[in-house]
């Protein structure tokens, strides 16, 4: 009688532990970089925009239009800003499979389950999640091989539903605004206050 749990960290090959390896150290030497990504949801629709990270935790995702997202880690928390829709939610870091690449050292062998590395034509992936069940669902990121770079990553969350982000110009930078990485509430405090 098998126990329903979470996947169990893979036991991986000789060659696995070195893509995993090789991918631990690029990331690491991601501190902080620019580019476009395509978002693609579950169900199929597809939105872009531009991308700032700024390891250890923070991250913006600025959504073009007509999208009025916008979406920026700083470090404790992720916020979510719909200017269309006048919503904005938070959410703990630790709670995203993004903490997983965004810690201030990536360590995708301890605190983090490595449930698959896939070898693909071009490259490879590793699907984890956190093994301290802090965060819900599992990330699965893409590399390319000749460069190694980071390509994208899906995030499939509790109830199995996907967003995948594919990642071009993805390229390291220096001297990135603080200020990307702050969003504050765009709502006003005293809504239906008159104007005199």
């Amino acid at each position: 009688f098998a126990q329903q749990g979470a996947p169990q960290p893979a036991k991986l090959t000789p060659q696995q532990q070195a893509q995993l390896d090789k991918a631990t150290a690029y990331i690491q030497t991601l501190s902080s970089a620019k580019g476009r990504f395509v978002q693609t949801d579950a169900r199929g629709a597809t939105t872009q925009g531009s991308l700032y990270l700024k390891r250890p935790g923070k991250a913006r995702f600025e959504y073009d239009k007509p999208s009025g997202l916008l979406v920026v880690s700083d470090g404790g928390n992720v916020s979510i800003a719909d200017s269309r829709l006048k919503t904005f939610e938070a959410y703990p870091l630790m709670a995203t499979p993004l903490s997983l690449f965004l810690a201030r050292e990536i360590k995708l062998d301890k605190g983090i389950n490595v449930t698959r590395v896939t070898r693909m034509a071009d490259g490879f992936s590793i699907t984890a999640r956190d093994g301290r069940k802090e965060a819900e669902g599992q990330i699965t990121l893409t590399f390319s091989n000749a460069p190694l770079a980071l390509i994208g990553w899906t995030v499939t969350d509790a109830q199995g539903a996907s967003t995948r982000i594919r990642l071009t110009n993805l390229s390291k930078t220096s001297g990135l605004a603080p200020s990307l990485f702050v969003l504050k509430d765009p709502r006003p405090k005293n809504v239906g206050r008159s104007k005199m």
